[in-house]
């Protein structure tokens, strides 16, 4: 009967959301971890988390995702989350020009709080409301490229490219894991790449 509590995940993988508040970043959790959409989310006081797990190259990652809360009174609160963490994603709206603009302020938290050589992601969330839009996909593609990090243009709202996000940085995070099968590392060379799911660009920089 002891063979009942084996641990049912090989790794632990620890990701935050991070960006201004209304971007969209609990939305986008939900999405991934329960597959569900409300417009109607209060905003996240202080930090909340979901789990989720999920199979790369046939090791079973538990994800506990952190979501944080955009709003400026509570920084000091969910800084302290940085430091464990080992991916970590940069939400924007593409309707919101100012959420944009932020994220290079977003980018000087990871650097002044989390681990050296955390994995990260920018998101330009609601790719949706292309009506809306005001930040272009080649303005988000550019500051991702300046600071050598992920990039891909995400809808909550309509599923768009939520798993191939999570999944993305996960391996980058599995790619550097110790322990990992030294025989997967020669297919894991990172190339700049676009993969084309729902009309969506996502590139992925050295």
């Amino acid at each position: 009967m002891r063979k009942m509590a084996k641990k049912t995940y090989d790794l632990l993988f620890k990701l935050l959301l991070i960006g201004d508040s209304g971007v969209g970043k609990t939305c986008i959790l939900f999405r991934f971890s329960d597959d569900a959409f409300t417009s109607t989310f209060i905003s996240t006081i202080g930090i909340d988390f979901k789990i989720k797990t999920i199979e790369l190259r046939g090791k079973k990652i538990k994800l506990q995702i952190w979501d944080t809360a955009g709003q400026e009174r509570f920084h000091t609160i969910t800084t302290s989350y940085y430091r464990g963490a080992m991916g970590i994603m940069l939400v924007y709206d593409i309707t919101n020009e100012k959420s944009f603009e932020n994220i290079v302020k977003w980018l000087r938290n990871i650097d002044e709080h989390a681990n050296e050589d955390v994995e990260k992601m920018i998101l330009g969330n609601k790719k949706d409301m292309a009506d809306k839009r005001v930040v272009s996909t080649e303005r988000g593609m550019a500051i991702a490229r300046e600071h050598g990090i992920r990039f891909m243009e995400t809808s909550a709202k309509e599923n768009l490219n939520i798993s191939q996000a999570f999944n993305e940085l996960a391996e980058a995070i599995l790619d550097k894991t110790p322990g990992r099968d030294s025989q997967e590392a020669p297919d894991r060379v990172l190339v700049d790449r676009k993969v084309d799911r729902g009309g969506s660009v996502a590139s992925r920089c050295c």
